[in-house]
């Protein structure tokens, strides 16, 4: 899978100054972590965002979004968001913002 080196600016730009933020390659795409804890990730026509279980039945009703599949089966409290809605500012902040949410109170990983 390419990379999407203008969706991850927007992300990048979507998460500001956030303390411990850190980027890294996985999935075929740019992970975006806040002290070793995934928020959200970017790929070519596609974002993942980590919602979290309590707000995942309504990122699902946000045009654009679809359950993300892994390995076969659907992991509650993710979300992938594709295009053409990638382009909205306010649906990714909306999403980046649950995102944020779900990973503040997480202890950092090592």
């Amino acid at each position: 899978m390419t990379r999407d080196p203008r969706l991850e600016q927007a992300m990048r730009d979507d998460l500001g100054a956030l303390p411990g933020l850190s980027e890294k390659p996985m999935f075929g795409g740019l992970c975006f972590l806040a002290h070793g804890n995934m928020i959200c990730a970017a790929r070519q026509g596609r974002a993942m965002y980590r919602v979290g279980k309590p707000r995942h039945a309504n990122a699902l009703t946000i045009p654009g979004t679809a359950p993300m599949i892994h390995g076969g089966q659907e992991k509650p409290g993710y979300v992938w968001l594709r295009n053409p809605q990638l382009s909205d500012d306010a649906t990714r902040a909306r999403l980046t913002g649950w995102a944020l949410d779900c990973v503040r109170d997480l202890p950092p990983k090592e």
